[in-house]
């Protein structure tokens, strides 16, 4: 496919996102197989251009007169400096040429929401848990993420295997926030190399590697890790363990955890994988309890861009409350002497500072530990994280 056809069929794309409610991996799947004729590199680039698009969605929308995925990706195509002419040509499989109005001079983002790519609503928010450091955050959220990838230590060291990667092609750098990350560039298959597929690494940011090291599981404690999704920290956990001790997976969901089980099974680890209703035997019994709870998922927006965009005030208020809840629940698993340690990948205090501050307002019990707040740059995601001790002897 020529770029001109490319672009015709990332519009066609972000005008399907825009007019429904499905996610857009499953939009541009849906058309992939619609269109056999795109290869797999022609659906890779469509796909950049697509997630390029919605990333930066707002902006790209202020700089003319068109409207939608026509209007991004037009921007888009200003915005890098090439001639609009050359790909908005009304050839065969382009875009239709150019309208007056589109053709006008180019304007600028007027407010920082439009600069920046979110809706205004959470501008006042957003200020206010980033401060300063506002613009350099949002810029970062505008651009494609790098690929973490978490070493696991019972099978390789971190040498061995970047030599590993490399053998496949794939180069990377070590990490400042934990000593077994490393960082690939941005759209490497990772999923195809020797050391993922033997479990020598896995993909994890090197924030959420930080957040995961800083509570010290230990080898012989229960771990219990309460929000376990897909199992990445649960996994980091059982490298820090050595092996030794129980460690425990937990989900809302059971779909989630059957891919827990896979990973655990490819890192050659141990772990108990238990839904909702089979938890009996585990209250007040747990060395550390470990709480990614539902986020925003504000720290992340470069991987998943479509979440500033589909979250309302109306779910963020009750993102805040069902943290709450989680909490408290979790709590119910440490034993006296124990550490719960919560955690999110958001930028937003609402979810982060207030809920520390609640929590030890609400359960006199609790002692505050160690935290961390890591905004997103340029090689990581942003995650907040907060220790809490339990008294020995609690009420």
């Amino acid at each position: 496919m020529t770029p001109a056809a490319r672009a015709a069929a990332a519009i066609e794309v972000l005008d399907l996102w825009e007019a429904g409610d499905q996610r857009a991996e499953k939009v541009l799947r849906d058309w992939g197989r619609a269109n056999r004729y795109a290869g797999s590199g022609d659906r890779r680039a469509i796909g950049d251009l697509v997630f390029t698009c919605i990333r930066r969605r707002r902006s790209l929308l202020t700089t003319h007169g068109a409207t939608g995925g026509r209007g991004m990706i037009l921007g888009l195509v200003m915005d890098e400096g090439a001639d609009p002419a050359d790909i908005f040509s009304g050839a065969k499989y382009a875009p239709a040429p150019l309208t007056a109005s589109e053709s006008a001079q180019p304007t600028s983002p007027t407010s920082d929401p439009e600069k920046f790519d979110h809706p205004d609503w959470m501008e006042a928010s957003l200020k206010a848990s980033l401060g300063t450091g506002y613009s350099d955050v949002m810029s970062a959220l505008q651009s494609r993420a790098p690929i973490g990838l978490r070493v696991n230590r019972m099978k390789a060291t971190v040498a061995e295997a970047a030599d590993a990667l490399s053998n496949d092609g794939v180069e990377t750098i070590s990490s400042t926030l934990d000593p077994d990350a490393l960082i690939a560039p941005p759209g490497v298959r990772i999923a195809q190399a020797e050391a993922y597929l033997n479990g020598m690494v896995e993909l994890q940011d090197p924030a959420s590697q930080a957040a995961a090291r800083l509570p010290g599981a230990k080898p012989g404690e229960t771990v219990l890790d309460y929000c376990a999704g897909g199992g990445g920290k649960t996994l980091a956990f059982a490298a820090h363990m050595e092996g030794k001790g129980r460690l425990i997976a937990h989900d809302i969901s059971p779909d989630r955890l059957k891919q827990t089980a896979i990973r655990a099974e490819r890192a050659g680890v141990q772990v108990e994988c238990r839904d909702p209703e089979d938890m009996a035997g585990l209250k007040g019994a747990c060395d550390l309890v470990f709480v990614d709870a539902p986020c925003t998922g504000s720290g992340s927006w470069r991987r998943d861009p479509e979440g500033k965009w589909r979250l309302t005030t109306d779910e963020f208020a009750s993102m805040q409350a069902l943290q709450r809840e989680v909490f408290a629940s979790a709590l119910g698993y440490v034993a006296p002497g124990g550490r719960l340690a919560y955690a999110t990948c958001s930028v937003f205090a609402e979810e982060n500072e207030d809920l520390a501050n609640w929590a030890l307002a609400q359960f006199p019990d609790l002692e505050p530990g160690a935290g961390l707040n890591l905004v997103p740059a340029e090689l990581n995601d942003g995650f907040y994280f907060r220790v809490f001790f339990l008294q020995k002897e609690h009420s």
